[in-house]
């Protein structure tokens, strides 16, 4: 290829085809995303070495992590991405310890050329891609479940089998399974998840989140990592500096084990893509712990800590010891006074805990209300957020949703309305946050609930699917929705950029999948 890189894995690839510059969109300069691919390649040489996963899984956490650095806005570190490559080589010649000193290299055990796959025949290259990306994000919910001291063999004897499929000269007859078995395994890593952070955290319970910043030193913490914010509320305890959570990791304020601390104050700022803005003049240490990191400004480097597989190059990286964050709060010394900082769309709080459990503790309730006639029909509204146009659509659609509607969301698409008021159905609140993009496995699990009172399929509920898509692991949650049979997905704000037209009509046939248009004509189309 005679591009200076080329990586079409988000949905704001330069001119929705592939960034094939100097530099991503994303930030990511080409050295870092020919990295990427290095380490990927070497992986796919590590899945051949174990014969497609078949013969242990002892590398499992190596292959999880190496994997998950390899997300959109994860990491930048060319040093920290070269050490995983150099980790993944040494594993493999434990393997197969002949092979560096052959003279004939067979090609079976070394590094994979990825330039093979981004050159491959179109619906090749758009299957691959699918499995790829996809167990990118099998690979993130694997890995904060391991965290956890939680783990499937069977989800890491997937991820070997699918490295190798990759390395292999396979046509669409063999990939497509692979690529809904992607699917199959994600939901099995999103139950894990689940499992650990309940277990962990308890069951997450409805809470109203202020979006006031209090006077004095504070910490903000943003990603998805639990963990990352147990310890730093664990070791900031008694020192008179108040957390408050930002992005993704606001639905942690539901969890009892997390909200018994008393300075989880509340929430600050938006969604992901808005941090160089919300960050540039934050008299504050910024905490990340997992995906959507956007490149630091200068404005606010030296306040910006990194920690788990995060880096950027120059950025403060912590092993979990939070005493520089710490230092860094209690020099800024944060606001002299309070600071209310209103959501997008104007409002004071949002909700947040409306899980699995919240919901299916009142299922009566809401069956009785559907049974009723008060309510006439569920969105789920989720997903990602992102700067390119078209993201307001989502804010016009819930605004529009008649009132005898429930609107269920997750992921931190719903920066864009969770902070609309709008009002209750059936007496409940028409808007229902049910956490992260990894607690996508709750959304699952009401459906099928739902669809099991009713005594019908999910897919003749009384619920439409409105998502919003960046990164690869809303690709792995897409794919477990289609494994379960899930039609009629309205997907935006732009389709992938790695699904070829053929790839493309297949979904469109089987499953009905279809880009969203306006909000007033998908209504309509939906209600009828």
């Amino acid at each position: 290829m005679e591009n200076q890189m080329f990586c079409f894995q988000c949905e704001q690839t330069a001119g929705c085809t592939g960034c094939t510059g100097k530099a991503g969109v994303c930030g990511k300069s080409a050295a870092t995303a020919a990295l990427q691919d290095r380490l990927t390649g070497a992986l796919i040489g590590l899945a051949r070495a174990m014969d497609g996963g078949i013969t242990g899984g002892g590398n499992a956490e190596l292959v999880q992590q190496s994997l998950f650095a390899t997300l959109t806005n994860v990491n930048f570190d060319d040093e920290a991405l070269a050490s995983l490559i150099d980790r993944v080589h040494a594993q493999r010649a434990l393997l197969v310890p002949g092979c560096a000193a052959c003279a004939s290299a067979c090609g079976r055990t070394a590094d994979y050329d990825m330039e093979l796959l981004w050159t491959a025949p179109e619906d090749i290259r758009s299957l691959k891609s699918l499995i790829l990306f996809g167990i990118r994000g099998v690979a993130a919910y694997a890995w904060h479940a391991r965290i956890l001291g939680c783990q499937d063999e069977a989800v890491n004897r997937f991820l070997y089998k699918a490295l190798f499929a990759l390395g292999e000269d396979w046509g669409v007859e063999e990939l497509l399974p692979i690529v809904l078995e992607v699917g199959k395994h994600n939901l099995t890593a999103m139950a894990l998840l689940d499992r650990a952070n309940t277990g962990a955290y308890g069951i997450p319970a409805p809470v109203t989140v202020p979006l006031t910043i209090e006077k004095g030193p504070f910490i903000v913490i943003t990603g998805h990592d639990l963990h990352d914010l147990k310890l730093l509320l664990e070791q900031t305890a008694g020192k008179g500096i108040n957390v408050y959570t930002h992005g993704e990791m606001l639905p942690a304020h539901a969890y009892p084990a997390l909200r018994q601390y008393p300075h989880l104050k509340g929430n600050f700022g938006t969604a992901w893509q808005n941090q160089q803005r919300e960050f540039a003049s934050l008299p504050a240490p910024v905490v990340y712990t997992t995906n959507c990191l956007m490149p630091p400004r200068e404005s606010y480097f030296d306040r910006v800590f990194t920690t788990g597989v995060v880096s950027f190059p120059g950025a403060r990286h912590i092993d979990r010891d939070f005493t520089p964050v710490i230092e860094k709060a209690l020099a800024l010394g944060g606001y002299p006074d309070d600071r209310p900082m209103t959501g997008i769309n104007g409002g004071a709080t949002v909700m947040t805990g409306f899980a699995r459990g919240a919901v299916l503790g009142v299922a009566d309730r809401v069956i009785q209300a559907v049974k009723d006639g008060a309510i006439r029909h569920f969105f789920l509204v989720g997903g990602c957020d992102g700067s390119r146009s078209g993201r307001d659509y989502y804010t016009e659609f819930v605004k529009k949703t008649p009132a005898d509607t429930l609107v269920l969301t997750l992921g931190c698409g719903k920066y864009r309305f969770n902070d609309l008021d709008l009002g209750t159905v059936g007496g409940l609140p028409r808007l229902m946050d049910m956490g992260q993009c990894n607690d996508a496995y709750s959304a699952i699990q009401v459906a099928l609930a739902l669809a099991e009172a009713f005594g019908c399929g999910v897919n003749e509920l009384p619920l439409s699917l409105v998502l919003s898509w960046y990164e690869q692991k809303a690709v792995s949650i897409l794919l477990t929705l289609l494994h379960l049979g899930i039609r009629n997905i309205r997907l935006g704000p732009t389709l992938p950029a790695f699904v070829s037209p053929n790839v493309l009509s297949l979904l469109v046939k089987q499953y009905a999948i279809a880009p969203i248009t306006t909000p007033d004509e998908d209504l309509k189309a939906i209600l009828g």
